[in-house]
């Protein structure tokens, strides 16, 4: 059932992709929250860290709205893809303490604004850089959702913990050798539709 508030409706929305980025740091060490688990090595704590960034640009910055905050990986001549993973002197506290003002500065942005309200991206090109409210709170939804999604699989791989969150896993009920099982008859279909193609 959805509220006669649309913003209340993104904002759950939002927040409930926040919460599980955070959720999925719970009772890591520090190695395996940056460990980098793909050959692009996404980790657990770089996508906080990026998604902190996105929040402030995207709803602070483009609604002329900045945080304050500086973030000195998207400096021009900062390395590439330097908000994707964080560095040993940028503490688990430090990042989702950031993450945590981020929200609260984006939050008071949806607040404070109107839905149809326009807004500049600074990194667009000119001329294609206007967006809604509307637009960017949706963006960014779709963009923490996304990797949310990553942060499963990453934890997943780190430790077999999947879910939303802790007791809300969301997945079919079934013991290890369930599971060992399941993926066997995937493996086996998978082989047996690649010898028909």
């Amino acid at each position: 059932m959805t509220s006669p508030d649309p913003k209340a409706d993104l904002h759950v929305s939002l927040q409930s992709a926040r919460d599980v980025l955070l959720w999925k740091l719970e009772g890591l060490s520090e190695y395996d929250i940056r460990r980098p688990l793909t050959p692009t090595g996404t980790n657990l704590l770089g996508l906080v860290k990026h998604a902190a960034g996105v929040e402030l640009g995207y709803l602070g910055d483009t609604f002329g709205r900045p945080s304050g905050e500086r973030l000195p990986w998207l400096d021009e001549g900062a390395e590439a893809n330097a908000d994707m993973w964080a560095t040993a002197d940028e503490s688990r506290e430090f990042v989702v303490e950031l993450y945590r003002r981020a929200w609260r500065h984006a939050d008071a942005t949806v607040d404070a604004l109107a839905l149809d309200t326009v807004g500049r991206v600074p990194w667009w090109p000119d001329g294609k850089d206007e967006l809604t409210l509307l637009h960017a709170v949706v963006r960014v939804i779709a963009d923490t959702h996304r990797h949310a999604g990553h942060a499963d699989i990453v934890r997943e791989l780190l430790d077999g913990a999947v879910g939303l969150n802790q007791g809300k896993e969301s997945m079919a009920s079934g013991d290890s050798a369930w599971w060992e099982s399941y993926r066997s008859r995937l493996e086996s279909a998978a082989r047996e539709a690649d010898r028909g193609a």
